[in-house]
């Protein structure tokens, strides 16, 4: 007898019960975030090499193998990578790890609420939010190529260049608080520790200007973007405190401007001619004058009455002598400032190769961002991080002739009070 003929209906459910027996059961986990960056990046990069447990024990123990402990030496010495942890981070990323995890905080919400495509690693894990810092700060730290800095965090060119990217415009807008004029208290802190340490009455800070190099397209060559040394360039010009904390920056310019036009283009300039900006207290000095508020500034800025300049060469007077010494002292806080800056971040001292000069004031102001942040945080550098040389390195000094008659008589006023100040200083 044959066997009953099942339905159509049996037949469609004895096929479905199939198909779903020869599928897959295991759940389908989330993507991973890559949280063990570091671990990776340090055992990739560190001098010493760094070994698991087991392949330390069997085969790379020092006591049981010279070659090893030869080896461990050998590239100890020859690199400038320290070899302890902690003071390694700071070279790569040129902050603590306290101040890492900090950055980390101001710029987490834009990071994560914004993943572009393709952020994942070779393996394919996402990248956690303190790799994508880690690779920003890198890339704006090192000055290398987008590729280099990929290959050390195993990501491609592309996702170096989202990330630097996102981290940048994040920072720009999450800390601007770290870059601002200072108020009343501060500014009288300010004042207090110019005067202590120089002997600059009303002293608000020192200002500067840098170039920053770079590779223009043919179509986009210019003379206004060529500089007096023949590169194309882009200003940066700042004023500092007594920390070397920037107060107010401006960036955007042609680098073939002179030092007084790029001045004269500014919103600080504009503030303070308008009396708005350096308008404190006046100090009236123990020889009756009085001594408005003033920063100080090399000979390529024009004496005015709120930036006073070097005297001129052929004034050597024994007044001015002396002010000359202390005045260059006090600049001397915004040439270092410059100089740390684009060690720091060598982004900035190397040649950038074809930038979009839309973002690349973007770039200098972040870096500049992060200079305070480390200030703000006491952030010890490693020493030889500043430049050695001067931070426009090639530069010749430019010189401007425009003298305020206010602004000379505030300087000699200055210089005055300097040499009455030494005169009663008893002697040893």
């Amino acid at each position: 007898m044959a066997p009953p003929k099942k339905s159509k209906k049996a037949k469609r459910e004895l096929k479905k019960s199939k198909k779903c027996k020869s599928m897959s059961v295991v759940p389908i986990e989330p993507r991973a975030t890559e949280s063990d960056w570091w671990d990776s990046f340090w055992q990739k990069n560190s001098p010493i090499p760094v070994f698991s447990a087991t392949k330390w024990r069997n085969e790379c123990n020092p006591f049981k193998n010279a070659s090893v402990m030869k080896i461990l030496y050998t590239v100890s010495d020859c690199s400038a990578i320290p070899t302890d942890e902690a003071e390694g981070f700071k070279f790569f990323f040129r902050v603590s790890k306290k101040t890492f995890d900090y950055i980390c905080s101001l710029v987490r919400q834009d990071l994560v609420s914004r993943p572009p495509s393709g952020l994942i690693n070779i393996e394919g894990r996402l990248l956690s939010v303190e790799k994508q810092v880690a690779i920003a700060l890198r890339r704006l730290a090192s000055g290398e190529s987008q590729v280099s800095v990929g290959a050390a965090f195993g990501v491609g060119q592309s996702t170096v260049s989202q990330v630097t990217w996102r981290f940048i415009e994040a920072v720009e807008e999450r800390a601007k608080h770290h870059l601002r004029w200072p108020d009343f208290n501060r500014m009288e802190e300010i004042k207090s520790k110019f005067e202590t340490s120089y002997g600059l009455s009303n002293c608000c800070g020192a200002i500067d200007a840098t170039h920053i190099i770079m590779t223009l397209p043919a179509v986009q060559t210019s003379d206004d973007w060529c500089d007096q040394e023949n590169n194309y360039s882009m200003f940066l010009q700042g004023v500092v405190d007594d920390e070397m904390r920037f107060l107010d920056i401006v960036t955007g310019w042609p680098g073939g401007m002179t030092v007084a036009r790029l001045l004269k283009c500014t919103g600080f300039y504009r503030n303070c001619e308008a009396g708005e900006r350096l308008n404190g207290n006046i100090r009236i000095l123990s020889e009756g004058v009085e001594i408005r508020e003033y920063v100080v500034g090399g000979v390529g800025y024009p004496l005015l009455p709120w930036l006073i300049t070097p005297c001129e060469y052929n004034d050597i007077s024994s007044s001015m002598s002396g002010f000359k010494t202390n005045h260059e002292a006090a600049r001397s806080l915004a040439v270092r400032a410059f100089s740390q800056l684009k060690g720091t971040w060598r982004i900035l001292s190397k040649v950038m190769w074809r930038p979009d000069k839309r973002k690349l004031p973007s770039i200098i102001l972040v870096c500049c961002l992060l200079h305070n942040i480390i200030i703000d945080s006491k952030d010890k550098l490693q020493p030889d991080v500043a430049l050695s040389s001067h931070h426009d390195p090639g530069y010749g000094q430019q010189c401007c002739k425009q003298v305020d008659p206010l602004g000379k008589a505030m300087r000699e006023n200055i210089a005055k009070h300097l040499q009455h100040g030494k005169e009663k200083a008893p002697s040893n």
